[in-house]
């Protein structure tokens, strides 16, 4: 069992780690010559001016110092949160066609003006959590709208669920993918996911019934639709009629679902929704347990459920959503064994993930540990939302 003074000790060090991370975007991501942010910084955190710059970046700063000056409780973190606003509507925001663009060129000036519905999820989760730290009005309607975008273009109100990208017109587009890893596939359930945390978050701001029905669809989505409950996994890929892909499991998406549909029951106040969320996160997390992670050897990224390979790589970001999922497992069973493997994954996290030499996080290392040197410390997918989010759970 955990000493009680072994769980104030992890608290400590998550909330020096909060800290860290904090200062080294405020102090290494923004562009003091074209406005906003920057593109990229590679590995050893050599800055590349000259990168594009992406949506999902910026939105995610914008989440983050939001939640940053939410969490303490003071105006730290305004300066960051009001420029990632002001770029965000400035330069991402599409003024004819409405809605996001995916990516800029270092100068501001679009490049990729597809409408992912990811991109614009992340806005709205952005968008509310900059309104819960600032109450800017404008901020709260334009999330409103975005969540109206979705709903009229991107729901699929004869077989449910949401379609994944359009063009910049908001007419159907051929190449669906988020990113060159992923299955072309009309339904996602990242992109689901993700729409599902924006909901909540925006429902928890506004209230508003319309939000409300739209996310207690979504958790039966996850629920009914996405979990495969003979696995205890979430499928990643479907076409429009809802036929599965493929069979790879991503053992991330797995721990960071449950713990987001567990919220989402709460922000919806659906009690049998919440009832049955705890019991599939007792699940998934078990089985997350059995076959994700190592004992101080951290959690593996994914699996071909029917080859049976393994990605054995450890990405930075699986580390903090399974140290949250493992909370809310805990708290809702009691059973310790949750909370042990919590603390031995964060103490892998310090250990291999945090870049003590060149501060934030490693992207990725491999089974040895290995650090990949080809990623970024910064980058479109390379943001503080995860690891900054996770300290900030686990320390309220």
């Amino acid at each position: 069992m955990m000493k009680n003074e072994e769980f104030i000790q992890f608290k400590n060090e998550i909330r020096s780690e909060l800290d860290s991370i904090l200062t080294y975007w405020k102090t290494n991501s923004v562009d003091t010559v074209n406005g906003g942010f920057y593109g990229r910084r590679d590995f050893n955190n050599n800055l590349i001016a000259d990168a594009n710059k992406g949506v999902i970046l910026n939105t995610r700063l914008l989440w983050s110092f939001s939640a940053a000056g939410n969490f303490y409780k003071n105006d730290t973190y305004k300066t960051y949160a009001d420029r990632a606003y002001t770029y965000l509507k400035t330069n991402f925001q599409d003024q004819e066609f409405k809605g996001l663009y995916w990516e800029l060129d270092h100068e501001g000036n679009p490049v990729n003006k597809r409408k992912q519905i990811y991109a614009q999820a992340f806005g709205i989760y952005a968008l509310s959590e900059f309104y819960r730290y600032t109450a800017n009005e404008e901020a709260l309607n334009w999330a409103i709208s975005l969540f109206n975008l979705i709903e009229k273009y991107a729901r699929d109100n004869k077989l449910n669920g949401y379609l994944e990208a359009f063009q910049e017109n908001w007419s159907p587009i051929e190449d669906m993918r988020l990113s060159e890893k992923d299955d072309n596939s009309a339904k996602t359930m990242n992109t689901h996911l993700h729409i599902l945390e924006a909901y909540t978050n925006l429902l928890q701001v506004t209230g508003n019934s319309a939000v409300k029905e739209a996310l207690e669809n979504l958790t039966k989505l996850f629920l009914e639709k996405f979990l495969n409950t003979k696995t205890h996994h979430f499928q990643l890929f479907f076409d429009t009629q809802w036929k599965r892909a493929n069979n790879v499991v991503s053992f991330g998406h797995d721990i960071e679902a449950v713990w987001l549909i567990v919220d989402a029951c709460k922000a919806i106040a659906n009690k049998d929704l919440l009832q049955q969320a705890e019991q599939v996160t007792l699940e998934v997390a078990s089985t997350f347990l059995k076959e994700a992670y190592i004992p101080q050897k951290g959690v593996v990224n994914e699996q071909d459920m029917d080859t049976g390979e393994i990605d054995t790589d450890r990405h930075w970001w699986p580390q903090m959503e399974a140290i949250v999922g493992l909370q809310y497992a805990f708290e809702i069973s009691g059973e310790e064994h949750f909370r042990t493997a919590q603390l031995d994954i964060w103490q892998y996290t310090k250990n291999h993930i945090i870049d003590h030499k060149n501060r934030e996080w490693h992207f990725r290392v491999n089974k040895n540990n290995e650090p990949y040197t080809s990623e970024d410390k910064l980058s479109m997918w390379k943001a503080p939302y995860h690891n900054s989010r996770a300290c900030m759970l686990v320390l309220n």
